[in-house]
């Protein structure tokens, strides 16, 4: 059900089991690190009913500090997860899980821009069956040209995810 290499693009269909594992997972999380999170959400298109995803499930906590991303290192070592720091979001704490990955973890601060934005585009695929469509087709031919490079296969989604933001109201650059 869930599982990629790492750099590796494949996408499968949409899987209701995706909600269910979101859900406990989060549970799991909770459990080492509740007192630090102040809300989860199940991010990215594996959260989109309908969307085929590449079958890992992202996961976004906020904090009240940023700061606080530190302190939950240990905890989140305890049941899987790796933490790195990425230096093209330098506002988010990333954490993965499985070999191949089957978990993301993204932590930010709250009220963080990025996961606004994240939150808007995951909720207008979720209510406008349309743009889901075009997304999933763009999607499709995307991960065929871009198989073996993850941040390509990303990269070529930006056009289409900046345009959503930006009739959403988000200034885009």
């Amino acid at each position: 059900m869930l599982g990629l290499p790492k750099g590796e693009v494949s996408l499968v269909p949409w899987d209701e089991r995706w909600e269910e594992e979101y859900l406990r997972e989060k549970e799991n999380i909770k459990g080492k690190i509740g007192g630090y999170a102040i809300a989860y959400h199940h991010i990215g298109s594996t959260a989109v009913r309908h969307l085929s995803a590449k079958p890992i499930l992202d996961i976004a906590i906020e904090l009240n500090d940023f700061q606080d991303g530190y302190k939950c290192i240990e905890d989140l070592e305890e049941i899987g997860y790796k933490h790195r720091i990425i230096d093209e979001l330098p506002e988010r704490h990333y954490f993965s899980k499985g070999e191949p990955r089957t978990h993301q973890i993204h932590m930010y601060e709250k009220g963080n821009e990025y996961l606004k934005r994240q939150l808007a585009f995951r909720n207008h695929l979720r209510s406008n069956e349309g743009v889901r469509k075009e997304y999933q087709k763009m999607k499709e031919t995307v991960s065929k040209t871009h198989s073996a490079a993850k941040l390509a296969y990303a990269d070529a989604k930006t056009d289409f995810v900046n345009g959503v933001l930006s009739k959403l109201g988000f200034k885009v650059t």
